[in-house]
């Protein structure tokens, strides 16, 4: 293990880390808030260790895969652990275990809070919160993938482990250009959303929060009460089909960017996707008009928005979705475990894997019908290799086992089965809300500090695809050096 890269990568990232806090610090001073000079001595104290750590010599140039795992796991947590700083010493949260559930729920993506009363907080840890969605949404190891020329360093490896979903794969050759690319997409969509919900007459400083929390697919809100606090089916409609768009592989942006649109078309896992929430949308539409709203409009809008908001793993809510009708719950708790696509910044099992897992199934039927027939898994034509079939199969088991013995564990905090299994859902799959005490008007201040610990840690596996912080913390028996 080279130790010297692995700080040298970590020092830039906390280095990236500092910057990105200072329009944080700076509408903190605006506002002359309690949260300035926590922001300051947290942006100073990131950035000297992140200097200190750039100093450190390494044996080579290369980034081996274990090293690239370090790097992710390591750099998430070290981030989190920084980040978390303003929120304590500015007195936002009671304990720090408060503040770093918080900062790891918004670099995950997660949106889950432990927070009471979101309008009481300083504007500027308002805003940080937010922030860290929109760079956790991508990755925060790709901002520094720009400064690794600088250091000497390939990092492919990084990539990897950090790519989303089951194939990691280069939409450029040089990975320098596949960061660009992917931003230069990432900024236009968040610049796009930001000027739809000023014209809907939103304030830009909750535009750029709430579109953070969009294109992030993370959650976080500016008001108590979501997206449910603005009285305006137009703004709710803007953000509904951001987050739909987040949930989209991001490949597919830079294909219909290079002028083939028919891409999307193509794409099996895109269909299934626009499938899913079509036919969700409209069983709790169907749902909600017979049983609660007893209107078929405000149905179909609550219902398209929750939706689109609990595949790809948003959590944010114009309802209370607590109080629908069992079915209804139903399917939005089957979403928390689908999320979105391969490739996007969504959360959950990811919609590629389940397609895989219904062509294995369907295989498996016809084999029945005909042993002797060779019937490979093809996703969009191509043949999937066994490899990567067995990981996938991997990925689901390690999943569901992580989520049955999750669930157990909460529940020692004597909470219903319910409240235990959707928090881990909601926390593992990167959703936030869950159902009943962890419900869309409810909150995760009540766990105690093990189970706050616990659900954070739950965070960080779902957004880095459970293997890599498992391969780094597995039994020496398990790991085989190749």
């Amino acid at each position: 293990m080279n130790y010297g890269i692995i700080k040298k990568v970590l020092g830039s990232l906390l280095i990236v880390e500092a910057f990105l806090m200072i329009p944080s610090y700076l509408i903190a001073l605006a506002e002359k808030g309690p949260d300035r000079i926590p922001f300051l001595l947290t942006i100073i104290l990131t950035a000297l260790i992140g200097w200190i750590l750039t100093r450190a010599k390494s044996t080579h140039d290369s980034i081996s895969p274990k090293e690239g795992l370090a790097i992710v796991a390591v750099g998430w947590v070290a981030a989190s652990i920084l980040g978390a700083l303003p929120l304590y010493f500015s007195g936002s949260t009671a304990t720090y275990v408060d503040a770093f559930f918080e900062i790891v729920s918004g670099f995950t993506t997660t949106g889950a809070t432990i927070m009471t009363d979101i309008e009481s907080l300083p504007k500027g840890i308002l805003f940080w919160r937010s922030f860290t969605h929109w760079i956790g949404g991508m990755g925060i190891l790709v901002f520094t993938l720009a400064l690794l020329p600088a250091l000497g360093i390939g990092g492919f490896q990084i990539f990897k482990a950090e790519t989303l979903g089951p194939v990691a794969g280069k939409i450029a050759p040089r990975l320098k250009d596949t960061a660009k690319i992917l931003y230069i997409t990432y900024i236009t969509i968040t610049l796009a959303e930001v000027v739809l919900l000023v014209f809907g007459r939103m304030s830009i400083y909750e535009a750029f929060i709430h579109t953070f929390g969009t294109v992030g697919t993370g959650g976080f809100s500016s008001r108590s009460g979501s997206i449910g606090a603005f009285d305006s089916s137009y703004i709710h409609m803007v953000i509904a089909f951001f987050m739909v768009a987040s949930g989209v592989n991001f490949s597919l942006y830079y294909s219909f960017f290079r002028g083939k649109p028919s891409e999307f078309i193509k794409d099996e896992e895109f269909k299934l996707y626009i499938g899913i929430i079509v036919v969700s949308t409209l069983a709790i539409t169907v749902d909600l008009w017979f049983v609660s709203y007893h209107n078929i409009l405000y149905s179909l809008r609550d219902s398209f928005f929750q939706v689109a908001s609990i595949i790809t793993t948003t959590g944010y809510g114009t309802a209370n979705f607590d109080l629908w009708p069992s079915f209804s719950k139903g399917i939005l708790l089957i979403l928390m475990f689908v999320g979105a696509s391969a490739g996007s910044t969504g959360g959950g099992m990811k919609v590629i894997r389940i397609l895989v897992m219904f062509k294995l199934i369907k295989r498996e039927v016809g084999k029945l019908y005909h042993p002797r027939a060779v019937m490979p898994v093809k996703i969009n034509d191509k043949v999937m290799q066994n490899e990567t079939i067995a990981k996938i199969n991997s990925f689901l088991a390690l999943y569901l086992l992580i989520f049955i013995f999750s669930t157990l564990l909460v529940s020692l905090e004597q909470v219903d089965l319910v409240t235990a299994g959707s928090a881990v859902a909601a926390t593992l799959g990167n959703v936030g809300p869950g159902l009943e005490m962890v419900g869309p008007v409810m909150n995760y201040n009540f766990f105690s500090i093990p189970t706050k610990l616990w659900l954070s840690f739950l965070m960080l596996l779902g957004r880095l695809e459970l293997f890599t912080i498992i391969a780094l913390i597995a039994p020496k028996k398990w790991r085989i050096d190749v």
